[in-house]
């Protein structure tokens, strides 16, 4: 087989002298030869395309193309070439793989789906799809990805479950930050939107038809297991994941709470809306200024009817469902939350709730999620409630603040003085007021600070009698005075001896009289 540099050399020469021989000897070839190839340029054929030469692998042809063909295509060159031996075949496996990928480089071709462009109208599509979001606290969250088709916006939302009541606050969320209504909502084929297919056609859940009708707007589903027909979100879930989702190639640390995964979301979906798109070469939220105008107009109430009940917030942060006390943040005191049970958790929602990150027009937000409790047994989150300003507040005790110009100016004395005032009032110590008034005379002849100091000591020992703060203070002026150290002796010790215990156990001699006689009276050496 000629190689094209030396088929375009031969051509050249035949050319040039116009005869096959002579054309022969230029080039060093045989004249059939100069011929061949002149007769297929004559033909219209390349002349440098490659012969088909026979092959031993050439009459096995058929069977592979009846086995690529009953496998679609999934059949390993490995196992045909066993299928090829057995069959007789004698040549190598390495022939085998090729005639493989070349039938099924053809069956490819002969079933490669084209797809016609999509030219998107602006004001008819919108599209959205999930992601598996990152773990929080050691629980699974989901990323809701919405992507309106003209304008390429995103809405990025991190969320806990896929219910339907979830997706409808999604779906208010996302309408609300676009700003309108589109003609058509895409979505996949979950329960939660089509309960079934009959036929190859859809049915809808009822639930999820009256929010699109809530809302003047129609949700479609793609073709079931076919992502190409709504690759926009499925390139939002893509890049979504690629930047919230810590791992080893974005070396984002692990999010401690779920606020901290909403505020990411939030700037994510910030980001990519203010940097140009590739394809329109603009930011999508300029696009989305002018898309605006082809949206239909939002309702001011969202679909509240997948939110299970209403409840009314107490004066304390807590809703009272099945007669247990949930807490919820307390800057929704005094408003109107929804709540329902998903399994063993109490779900609580708030439409435009007055938490940071949200307000009016941003629609419905889980504010707060609860294990299921009982009677009796409260669920209260110190998180729902503001931090304690002082050490004396979180103990529940007040702190001391002047009502007059004299406890102004013992109070002044500093905080030993505020200190005393609250032990001396729990110790019920008598005379008060007039030890206060002391204590400012005492601060004109003495420094405040040694004073103040004086009175945190007494607080401190419990010290509240006539004088305790005087003597205090004197011990605090002469303290620090030299005077010898005196330490105890090893000579001598405090503690009893065993002296008395020397005779303990010894019969003592009996006493005798003067006169001679024994106690009793009678003679010793007896009677005469």
């Amino acid at each position: 087989m000629k190689r094209d540099e030396e088929i375009m050399e031969i051509l050249e020469a035949f050319d040039l002298t116009g005869s096959y021989r002579a054309a022969a000897e230029l080039a060093g070839c045989d004249h059939h030869t100069v011929a061949r190839y002149v007769a297929l340029r004559e033909a219209g054929q390349p002349p440098v395309a490659r012969e088909h030469r026979a092959r031993p692998i050439d009459e096995y042809l058929d069977k592979i193309e009846e086995l690529v063909v009953r496998s679609d295509g999934r059949v390993r060159a490995d196992v045909v070439h066993e299928r090829l031996l057995a069959m007789g075949f004698t040549g190598g496996e390495r022939t085998t793989r090729r005639t493989v990928a070349q039938v099924k480089a053809r069956l490819r071709a002969g079933q490669r789906r084209v797809f016609r462009p999509w030219v998107v109208e602006p004001g008819l599509w919108l599209q959205w799809d999930w992601g598996e979001g990152p773990r929080v606290a050691g629980r699974r969250t989901n990323l809701w990805c919405a992507w309106l088709a003209w304008s390429r916006f995103r809405v990025v939302l991190a969320v806990f479950d896929r219910t339907l009541p979830t997706i409808v606050a999604c779906i208010d969320t996302t309408l609300r930050r676009l700003g309108g209504v589109p003609t058509y909502a895409l979505t996949d084929n979950e329960r939660t939107v089509s309960v079934d297919h009959v036929a190859g056609i859809a049915v809808r859940h009822p639930e999820i038809v009256a929010v699109g009708r809530h809302y003047g707007m129609t949700i479609r589903t793609c073709v079931p297991a076919d992502p190409q027909s709504k690759g926009g979100s499925e390139a939002t879930v893509r890049i979504s994941k690629a930047d919230l989702v810590p791992t080893a190639a974005n070396l984002l640390e692990e999010y401690r709470t779920f606020a901290q995964l909403e505020t990411a979301c939030r700037s994510f979906c910030e980001q990519v809306n203010a940097r140009p798109h590739r394809e329109t070469r603009r930011p999508p939220v300029e696009a989305l200024a002018e898309e605006r105008t082809r949206l239909h107009p939002l309702p001011d109430r969202p679909f509240t009817v997948a939110f299970g009940t209403t409840r009314r917030v107490n004066w304390d942060a807590t809703v009272s469902v099945d007669g247990v006390r949930y807490s919820v943040p307390h800057q929704l005191v005094d408003t109107r939350v929804w709540v329902r049970f998903h399994g063993d958790d109490l779900v609580i929602t708030a439409v435009d709730a007055p938490l940071e990150g949200h307000g009016p027009g941003s629609g419905p937000t889980e504010v707060a999620r609860h294990a299921r409790s009982t009677p009796g047994t409260p669920s209260i989150r110190d998180e729902h409630y503001p931090p304690p300003t002082t050490a004396a507040n979180a103990a529940g005790e007040r702190t001391p603040r002047a009502g007059s110009a004299a406890e102004a100016e013992f109070l002044a004395l500093g905080p030993g003085a505020a200190s005393w005032l609250v032990e001396a009032a729990g110790a019920g110590a008598r005379g008060v007021r007039r030890k206060m008034a002391e204590a400012v005379a005492l601060a004109k002849l003495h420094p405040p600070g040694e004073v103040d100091r004086a009175l945190g000591t007494a607080a401190v020992a419990g010290r509240f009698a006539e004088n305790d703060v005087l003597r205090i203070l004197a011990h605090q002026a002469g303290r620090n005075v030299n005077k010898p150290t005196i330490r105890a002796s090893e000579d001598h010790s405090l503690q009893p001896g065993t002296s008395a215990w020397s005779g303990f156990g010894i019969t003592p001699p009996p006493e005798t009289d003067p006169s001679g006689l024994d106690p009793a009276g009678l003679d010793p050496a007896g009677p005469s």
